[in-house]
This record gives structure tokens, sequence and C-alpha cells, in this order.
């Protein structure tokens, strides 16, 4: 049995449950598919879908470079860094950081995406998210309609602001 992260809710079970084992018994036909490569997905033990904190970057972050000022910001506020489809189609950061409906299905508390204009499919992998604060340059860009808070400007002068404040106010 498989269930995605945080679709359903922790219950208590009545009574002692029931423990079965099951051996399968194969055919040769069954085993055509096989595992030839296992990724490493580890983000310094916080996983994406289980995260409390996402900071996602798009195509407004601007290059694989630009995700520097994103990754600071996320490790200071003990998050990880995602990114949309756009960024994995151009090689910015690996499949495994996608955020959306063919990527990582993520419900943190905060999610903060920085340059993503918030196509559907995008939408559709953080409709989790408790709070949204968008960061973009575009105040008419699909996204800010979904956030809970919205920033209007340059990501790579506003994320490196709000760093700055954080690390102010923290001492």
């Amino acid at each position: 049995m498989t269930v995605a992260p945080h679709s359903v809710g922790i219950e208590e079970a009545a009574g002692d449950p029931e423990v079965r084992t099951f051996s399968p018994e194969l055919q040769p036909q069954d085993t055509v598919a096989q595992v030839v490569e296992r990724v490493d997905t580890s983000t310094g033990g916080l996983s994406l879908a289980e995260a409390s904190v996402v900071v996602s970057g798009g195509r407004g972050v601007g290059s694989a470079e630009g995700f520097a000022p994103l990754e600071e910001l996320a490790s200071l506020l003990g998050g990880v860094v995602g990114c949309s489809r756009a960024v994995t189609s151009a090689g910015w950061r690996p499949h495994t950081d996608q955020v959306g409906q063919t990527g990582t299905k993520i419900s943190p508390e905060l999610y903060i995406p920085c340059g993503i204009s918030g196509a559907t499919q995008h939408m559709a992998g953080c409709k989790g998210a408790k709070k949204l604060l968008a960061i973009n340059s575009d105040p008419e860009a699909p996204i800010m309609s979904s956030a809970d808070y919205a920033v209007i400007g340059d990501v790579l002068e506003i994320v490196p602001a709000i760093t700055a404040e954080l690390r102010r106010v923290r001492g």
C-alpha cells in the first residue's frame, strides 16, 4: 500500500492489527522490469515532500547560479530548495527538486515560490502548502492569485534583502 505524504490524518487503530505474511509467486515474465540505477535524492536529511519550508525558483531566477540566494534563505529557515519544471528542463536543477504535478507534491507550512509564474501543473504540486509567499516581478502572474502574501519585484534583489533582514533580527 502506498499513501502520499500528508494525504490522510494519523489515527489510532482500534484493537490489535492483524499481520499476515505475503509471499508472491512470480513467473519469469513477471520480472521484466528491473532497477538499473538509484538516484540519491538526499537534501541533507530533509525531503522536499516532508519539509516544513520550501523555497522554490523558476525561470525568473535567471540561471543555475541564481539559486544561491534561495539556498541561503532556505537554510536560514530550516527548509529545502525546490524548482519549477522549466528549471529542470533548462538543466539548472535535478528533476528530484521539481515541485509540481510531474515532480514532488509538497505541503509545507510555508512555500516561497520565487520567479515562478504558477502554471496549473506547478500549482497542483504545491496546493497543500499552508501559507504561500510569492515573489515575482509580474503582478499578473497566475501564482499571485493563489498567494497569501505577494512581493512584486526582482527575485535576485528581494531574496537577499529578506535574508539580510533575517540575519539582522536573529543577531
